[in-house]
């Protein structure tokens, strides 16, 4: 009885004052094998990381609006850059003008022209028939287009990227051409013509020879925009 008392006291003396298997080796609060732990189970949360719905983001699609609170303009397609709006003219046609111009109403050309700082955005919608001016874009624009008249009168002009382009049933001509205005400025000018329906239209930016850039700027914007329902 007395060995069994003394084993007794001998195990509770061990469970009150020998240390916890789970403290020892930890070097207190600030442990090195404490840190690495907290690093592995709980990672701090990367940066990069995509947004979560909930977090305010706006998302990552490409349907917001463009433009800003500071006045952007916002176009009907999101599809156009920051400064174009696609306008639906009076005219039955759809492109993409760049802001600010101003439009004249159709003259008697058969012309519809936007106007900005020297630069011109003419629109020809449907004048002329391939029934009488024949079925080649390209004799058209080079031989015949009433737009690119002062090019073939005029005493120094150039042409360059003559080009005949078919995409999905659209047959059309382009090029790039260089004319002495009447005013004697120098022009550069980038014209498509379309055969729609048997008949051609017409986009055609003119502007001053030392700004191309701009020129082919706003000429592949109305160009690839334009579109007549009908």
């Amino acid at each position: 009885m007395l060995v069994l008392l003394l084993l007794a006291a001998a195990v509770g003396y061990a469970v009150m004052f020998m240390p916890k298997a789970d403290e020892a080796g930890t070097g207190g609060a600030g442990g090195a094998e404490r840190t690495g732990a907290a690093g592995q189970v709980n990672p701090a949360p990367d940066a990069s990381s995509e947004p979560r719905p909930d977090d305010g983001s706006p998302p990552a699609s490409g349907n917001s609006p463009s433009g800003s609170a500071s006045g952007g303009t916002e176009t009907q397609s999101g599809g156009l850059p920051g400064g174009f709006t696609l306008r639906k003219d009076a005219e039955g046609f759809r492109i993409a003008v760049a802001d600010g111009w101003d439009r004249a109403p159709k003259n008697g050309r058969g012309q519809v022209v936007y106007t900005h700082a020297g630069f011109e955005l003419i629109v020809v919608p449907g004048r002329d028939s391939a029934a009488r001016y024949g079925s080649d874009p390209m004799v058209y624009q080079r031989e015949k287009e009433g737009e690119l008249q002062p090019y073939r009168d005029s005493s120094w002009a150039t042409a360059s990227g003559l080009r005949t382009i078919q995409v999905g049933g659209r047959t059309s001509a382009e090029g790039q051409f260089t004319w002495t205005g009447g005013d004697g400025r120098e022009l550069f000018v980038r014209n498509v013509a379309l055969l729609l329906d048997g008949r051609y239209h017409v986009v055609q930016v003119r502007g001053p020879e030392a700004e191309r850039d701009e020129v082919t700027r706003l000429f592949e914007q109305a160009s690839a925009s334009y579109r007549y329902p009908g």
